[in-house]
């Protein structure tokens, strides 16, 4: 067997395990939030009752505001991050005893869904429909 040759099973070797350990980290994540918490839900159970809580509450405004919050995440993760998102919004509807969902319900579900990192984002877009974030800069500076 040639010095190159070796060299390119090698390469291959550290690539296919690079490659399973990203894929198995989320795979391990997913599987951890479909464990029961001391409730006996999981959490993308919770997720999926407020949603199914709030689904009539929704129009097609707060559907296009959501969608539009969540557009810059990659088109793959998407759908995950737009559960997780709703389900929170839904939450806050919820402990709010609100009848529908409102452009400040999401705003604040998405505040408290999101990490820090992703608020720039929120802040540039809330900017841009001019849409004030002075009541938010409490939930902001968490």
């Amino acid at each position: 067997m040639s010095g190159g040759f070796a060299l390119f099973i090698i390469g291959w070797i550290v690539i296919m395990v690079v490659l399973m350990g990203i894929g198995g980290f989320f795979m391990f994540r997913k599987f951890l939030k479909r464990m029961p918490k001391e409730d006996g839900k999981s959490t993308i159970d919770w997720e999926e009752h407020y949603i199914d809580q709030t689904i009539h509450m929704w129009n097609t405004d707060q559907k296009a505001l959501l969608e539009e919050l969540v557009s810059p995440v990659p088109e793959l993760f998407r759908d995950v991050a737009k559960q997780k998102i709703a389900g929170r919004i839904g939450q806050v509807a919820l402990e709010k005893k609100c009848s529908k969902i409102t452009q400040e319900i999401i705003i604040e579900g998405y505040i408290l869904a999101t990490p820090k990192r992703d608020h720039k984002f929120l802040i540039k877009k809330l900017q841009e429909k001019e849409i004030d974030i002075t009541p938010y800069h409490p939930l902001l500076e968490r």
